[in-house]
Parts: structure tokens; sequence; C-alpha cells
């Protein structure tokens, strides 16, 4: 039997899934399994990102055109703590999966609860957009780390088709991101913003139906958790998440009771605990976290790759948030006397990705040994996000109350961005496995996404300085930030090698 409710053996220790065999090539070459987990992952990333693309319009639209009437300061901060919480719930998520419920079912529970999420968003009411973007949290924690993982459970340990199996799926990534805005994005904006949210409920619902009536074809990879918790440690991570559950609470409502209750006061007193998360984490880890002499350097390594990528997250989420209002309210998206849906642009960064990933991969293969090491690919990230910043800086310039600007700004700096994602993203994940100490070696992937999470947590407070300042200067301020991080990134590069050792 392979059904997600598979039980565990009888007698001894649940096993490891099995790949499928190796000659199974009835998907493009792939597993047939690999199928599966594609077209689940289009259908969610395509309600993701269509809720996505239309939240902070909605958020900061008027009720008398259908939106919630917050201030932008208050769209954007919610909106990064969103996103912040979105990935944080990854680390619990794969948590879940490794010690109780196995992959398999935890991605199908994450989905229904992702698909009711959305449905309950669909309902036309405050309350209701709330309660439904805490059940997408809470579903996405389960779902995005641990689908993943059964992509790499689909081959064998030498199988040669592993890097292309990655890249296919990453395409239902960028195709679901691609065409979410162009259809729930323009329901949501032209007709009605609770539509477009249902919309992405019927993708989920996709999602959901599809994992189940073609999981058959995964085996039996992640049915079973693979180091299952036992009674007295089950108790012990209980009343630790407990703890954990009960600061946070108290930071919160601490915040609370110095300041008046708003949307905005919960983000920014939410945002700070997440912020300092990481502090706390590598402090114990290089204190009391038993590292080897060979341990400690590498993890040092990791440190500066964890603060490139927050820094480099930090402004790229902002294109749900702030570059996603500036489309709305400050540039001219007349094309031909036909006006395009702002949310439109959202699809610009996954087609550049479509477009521009096998270019990428194809000139890091021709260079091979010349290729740049790790440390040089994430400064370059990191000139290329700021750079597309600096192109918004002269955007926010030449924008007026009667003058709306080019969308080429915009294009632009989607594409500057995108030459920095393939720089960064790609090679994140596989530097931290090679980087992680034995006995951390899958908290390491959790921190990898923490590394997204405190950037938009930043986003809670950065952004608020588009209130304060020109459109000019915070694009500029920021951008100058990313570039000259880049530049210290570059010049501290031989010493993070050396901490590396023969890791590249």
């Amino acid at each position: 039997m392979t059904t997600i409710d598979a039980p565990y053996p009888a007698g001894g220790e649940p096993p490891h899934g099995e790949a499928p065999p190796e000659d199974d090539k009835a998907f493009f070459g792939q597993p047939k399994g690999l199928r599966t987990l594609f077209a689940t992952e289009f259908w969610e990333r395509y309600s993701f990102y269509g809720m996505r693309g239309l939240l902070v319009l909605f958020l900061t639209d008027t009720v008398a055109n259908g939106g919630l009437g917050f201030s932008t300061e208050t769209g954007n901060s919610f909106l990064g703590i969103y996103n912040s919480l979105v990935y944080l719930m990854a680390l619990p998520g794969g948590w879940i999966a490794d010690r109780i419920w196995g992959a398999r079912r935890s991605v199908l529970w994450g989905g229904v609860i992702i698909a009711v999420g959305h449905y309950v968003m669909a309902v036309p009411s405050e309350p209701t957009t709330f309660i439904g973007l805490g059940l997408i949290v809470l579903g996405t924690g389960l779902l995005k780390p641990n689908i993943s993982a059964q992509v790499g459970d689909l081959y064998h340990e030498h199988d040669r088709r592993r890097d292309a199996g990655f890249t296919v799926f990453y395409m239902a990534i960028n195709m679901g991101g691609f065409l979410a805005p162009l259809t729930a994005g323009w329901v949501g904006q032209h007709i009605n913003y609770h539509l477009g949210f249902g919309c992405a409920a019927l993708g989920m619902t996709f999602a959901v139906i599809f994992y189940v009536a073609q999981g058959k074809y995964l085996g039996t990879i992640g049915l079973w958790p693979p180091k299952p918790i036992a009674g007295p440690e089950l108790r012990r991570a209980l009343r630790l998440a407990a703890l954990v559950v009960v600061v946070v609470l108290a930071i919160v409502l601490g915040w609370m009771a110095f300041t008046q209750w708003s949307v905005a006061a919960f983000s920014d007193a939410l945002a700070a605990p997440i912020i300092v998360s990481p502090i706390v984490y590598f402090g114990f880890m290089f204190g009391r976290g038993g590292l080897s002499s060979g341990e400690a350097p590498k993890l040092a390594a990791f440190v500066a790759f964890f603060i490139g990528a927050t820094v480099f997250w930090m402004i790229y989420d902002q294109s749900g948030s702030q570059l996603n209002l500036f489309a709305a309210d400050k540039t001219n998206l007349s094309i031909f006397g036909w006006q395009m849906p702002a949310v439109w642009l959202q699809s610009a960064n996954p087609f550049y990705i479509m477009v521009f990933a096998p270019v990428f991969a194809w000139m890091w293969e021709r260079l091979g040994d010349r290729a740049p090491r790790t440390s040089v690919k994430f400064a370059i990230a990191l000139v290329f996000i700021g750079l597309s910043f600096f192109v918004m800086s002269l955007a926010g310039k030449n924008a007026t109350p009667t003058h709306k600007v080019s969308i080429a700004f915009l294009a632009v700096t989607y594409l500057l961005q995108t030459f920095g994602e393939l720089c960064l993203s790609p090679v994140g994940l596989s530097v931290t496995t090679q980087l992680a100490p034995a006995r951390y070696a899958g908290q390491m992937l959790g921190l990898w996404f923490l590394a997204t999470a405190v950037g938009n947590a930043l986003n809670v407070y950065v952004t608020k300085l588009s209130t304060v300042m020109s459109d000019f200067a915070y694009f500029l301020s920021i951008g100058c930030v990313a570039v000259g991080i880049g530049v210290v990134a570059f010049l501290t590069a031989p010493l993070v090698n050396r901490l590396m050792g023969d890791v590249r």
C-alpha cells in the first residue's frame, strides 16, 4: 500500500522511502513522480503569488473600491511580517515532517490548510482576511520545505538526473508565479479582490486534488518520518514550543501595552523577535554548540552568507509591496491606449527567470573551474540588487503628481533583480548543506529560510522610511547599502574562501 496514510511496517524503525527505479523516465526523462510534484507546486505557487500580488493593493485601496483602506505604511509593514512568517514556519514545518507526520502527509495537510485559508479570504470582511492569511502561513510552513524534500527523494544517490529534476521543479515555481498575476491578479484588481482570492483558492484546490490522485507515482517516499519522535522527547519538544509561544506572546502583548492596538503595531511587535532570533541561534551554536575545530570556520563563513542573503531578500521582496504600489500609483501603464493592470508586473520576475535560468546554468557549466566561487556570486548578487534600486531612484526622481514614469524603469529593475537572484538563490541551499556542522545538518536548511524571514521582518521597519523620504532618497539609500555590502563581500571573499576550505 502506498497511500498517504500507510502505517509503519510492523516492528522496528520506519524505513526510508524508496526512490522509484532509475529506468522510470516517464516524465521528460524524469521519474513520473516528478509530474505529481511539478503539478502540485505549480498550482500552490499560483495560489500563493496570485494572492500576494493583490494583497498590498487590497490592504491600501479605499473601502469604496473594496479594499481595507490602510495607509501605505501599514500595508507595507503587514506584507513584510506576512512574508516573514511564511518562511519562518518552514522551520517547524520541516521538523513536523521529520519527526511526526512524514513529508507526504505534511504536504497534504499543508495544502488543505492553504486552500481553506484562501477560501476564507474570499469571504468579504476584514476578520476573514486575517484569519485566512494565518491559515495560509501555517499551511505553507508544512508544504514548502517538504515538497522540495520529496523531489530529492525521487532520485537514487548517484542518479545524474537529480540536478535536471530540480531544474524542472524550479520551472513549475516560476510558471505558477508567472500565470497567477495575469489571471487571479487581473480578476482581483479589475473585478473584485475577493474573487481574485477565490481564484487562488481554486488553484490550491487543484494542487491538493492532483497530489492525492497522482500520489501513487511517488512510491513510498515521504510516507514515514525518518526520525520518529518518542514519547518523552515529544513532551520535551511540546514544552519548548509552548515556551517559545509564551515568550513571543509576551513580547507582542507587552508592546501592545505601550502602544495603541493596530495592524502596524502588531507587525512591529512580531518583527522584533524574528530579527533577533538568528543572533541568539548563532550565539548558541558558537558558544555551546559543540563545534569541532573544522566546523567553526565553516559556520563563520555561513554567517557571512546569511547576512548577504538577508539584505538581498529584504530588497527583493519589496517587489510585492513598495514596487507594486509604485507600479499602481506612479507608473504609466498605458500601452497603445490600453491600461495594463499594475499587478501584471509581478509576472516580470518569473518570466525573466524562465528565460535566463538556462543561460546562467549554461554559463556556469561552460566556465567550469573558472566560474566564481559562492562568495563572489553572493557579492555579485548584492551589487545587482543594489543597482536595481538605483534604477528605481531615477524613476522616483522623475515621478511627480502630474507625471507618471515609463514602465521601462520597473522592467529594468526586475531584470537586474533576476540576475541577482540567479547568482544567489541556486547556490544558497547547496552551500548551506556543504557548510553545515554534522549535528546541525537539518537545522541549517531551516536557517537558510530564516534569512528570508529576517529580511522580510526588517522590511516592517525599513519600508516605513518611504513615508518620510522622497522616492529618490529612499531607493537610492537602500541601493547604496546593498552595493556597499556587495563591495565589502568582494573585498572579504578571500577570507570567506579560507573559512570555507575546499567548499566552492
